[in-house]
């Protein structure tokens, strides 16, 4: 599909829109010591994933109210850890120029509710459309947060375009339909070395 043909854009949020990175892997891997595992394997697949999903893969033994208390905790743990979030090289450029050509866009993201408006607001990021962990019964890799996310801006997901930074999140884009494109050199349909390269795409 050409990038014509491309009628929205559904954002990832962590890595993709907004520059956190570094603050994901704080709150991790000290959430990691906490609970006596390593963080480098945390941090392994803590990026795009589900927080939850996290939480049972590293501490299947514990119960559900357990599980609960250890995500309520890393949790807490990112929402203290804002200082040096800020939107990646592009972002505003993009969605200026999105809105200007008038293709709606939306955000569907594995952080809850709570989190991501934290971190949008410290990246001066305000979307109309914003879909996170707690809209969802299946996260990533599961579509349904791509799918709801097309729904919600009007196109079929068919003649959307999904833009993550992960290979969990990149699967979710494939799952649904959409056309994919990958930063951080993961194989999407449109690999992209910065944010930039989608305006070129799209003013060209």
């Amino acid at each position: 599909m050409n990038i014509q043909d491309i009628s929205a854009v559904l954002f990832d949020m962590d890595g993709t829109l907004v520059d956190s990175d570094a603050a994901v892997d704080r709150s991790w891997s000290a959430w990691a010591t906490e609970y006596g595992l390593v963080p480098a394997e945390v941090l392994a697949v803590a990026h795009g994933n589900p927080g939850a999903a996290t939480v049972a893969q590293f501490l299947p033994d514990l119960s559900d109210s357990e599980r609960a208390v250890a995500g309520a905790r890393v949790l807490q743990l990112e929402l203290e850890d804002v200082s040096d979030v800020v939107p990646k090289p592009g972002a505003h450029e993009l969605i200026a120029t999105l809105d200007r050509l008038g293709v709606p866009w939306a955000i569907y993201t594995s952080a809850p509710g709570l989190l991501a408006k934290v971190r949008l607001e410290a990246a001066g990021i305000s979307p109309s459309i914003l879909v996170t962990i707690d809209d969802v019964a299946h996260g990533k890799p599961d579509p349904e947060g791509y799918l709801r996310a097309a729904s919600l801006v009007g196109v079929k997901i068919e003649h959307c375009l999904v833009v993550e930074d992960t290979p969990i999140g990149l699967a979710a884009g494939r799952a649904s339909g959409a056309t994919t494109a990958g930063l951080k050199g993961i194989p999407a349909d449109i690999r992209l070395p910065d944010l930039h390269r989608l305006v070129q795409l799209f003013t060209e």
